[in-house]
């Protein structure tokens, strides 16, 4: 039997669902877990193969340890920016990374503030990869309209 035990977060990311729905399934007891303190929750690491009837892969937290990984996280502000250009700019953005290379994630959210006539860019991502999108944003955001 093994010792090994997650959070409800580890969970999540191992399964790729969302922390409310873990914490459902620990509810609904379709998912055993034993509550520590008032709301947090250990489940483990056989009662996790028993819920998705299939070994369990090595956490995020455990791999990195064992591999270095670099990350960056950065946020673009483009003033003077109107609605519809703020659509095109958002789109050829999520296009630009639509296919990840090497496998590497970059993750972006985009917010407008209609109001202020301003966007942001949310950038989360391995340091060439968003080097990268950083560069096809200097260029996308300089165009004149």
């Amino acid at each position: 039997m093994s010792d090994q035990l997650y959070s409800v977060d580890q969970v999540a990311d191992l399964l790729g669902l969302h922390v409310k729905t873990v914490r459902g399934y620990v509810r609904d007891g379709r998912l055993k877990a034993v509550r520590i303190g008032g709301r947090q929750y250990r489940i483990a690491r056989d009662d996790l193969e028993a819920f998705t009837g299939h070994p369990v892969a090595t956490p995020a937290r455990e791999d990195a340890r064992r591999h270095r990984r670099t990350e960056v996280t950065g946020i673009v502000q483009i003033d003077a920016v109107d609605p519809t250009t703020m659509n095109r700019l958002s789109t050829l953005v999520t296009a630009s990374v639509a296919h990840p290379h090497d496998g590497e994630r970059l993750h972006i959210e985009i917010v407008y503030d209609e109001e202020r006539a301003s966007m942001k860019i949310i950038l989360v991502g391995d340091l060439n990869t968003t080097a990268d999108l950083l560069k096809i944003i200097s260029v996308i955001a300089d165009e004149q309209p």
